[in-house]
């Protein structure tokens, strides 16, 4: 009888993460086909999107309060879908490897990007952006920063990753 509960938290938190990754895959679908849609698809479907990631929060929500052997898997998905809806992140990837707590993987994109900005792949606004991202979901998972990384976090925090911190506090 113990394996059962175990079995159908395991199959659950499985379900739950697919969920998620269908959702985030969506947003990066979406970002990726921006060119080809008109700005009024873009927007509606961003939206429903968006709608979609609120109601699976509403869900999670319901699942913490009435089973506490998932809160802690489930805040941060929870966080996640929080700073999708907030859109202090833009990034789904990003999004995605904070949800499944993924330090390694944030730091070998951030190592990657690092590499694109010095041959110039990657313009400076966009590595701005994705670094504040990842440095931030970093520093969410409890990774030590560097002195420079914290630094750049204050200089170039903006207001959707200072509402994230605020509401990723209030979760927590």
């Amino acid at each position: 009888m113990a394996s059962r509960g175990t079995t159908e938290t395991s199959k659950l938190k499985q379900n739950l993460e697919e969920q998620l990754d269908r959702l985030m895959q969506q947003l990066q679908d979406l970002e990726e086909c921006r060119e080809e849609l008109d700005a009024d698809e873009y927007e509606e479907t961003k939206k429903e999107t968006l709608e979609q990631l609120s109601e699976f929060n509403d869900s999670l929500k319901k699942i913490m309060s009435g089973d506490m052997t998932l809160v802690d898997e489930l805040s941060g998905m929870q966080l996640a879908i929080q700073a999708a809806i907030s859109q202090a992140f833009k990034t789904p990837e990003v999004i995605r490897m904070f949800a499944k707590k993924q330090p390694r993987q944030l730091r070998t994109r951030l190592a990657e990007m690092d590499r694109d900005l010095m041959v110039g792949k990657l313009p400076r606004d966009l590595y701005t952006q994705q670094k504040l991202e990842i440095l931030t979901a970093l520093r969410k998972l409890g990774e030590k920063l560097t002195g420079d990384d914290e630094m750049f976090l204050s200089t170039n925090a903006g207001t959707a990753l200072s509402q994230f911190e605020r509401v990723s506090t209030d979760l927590g």
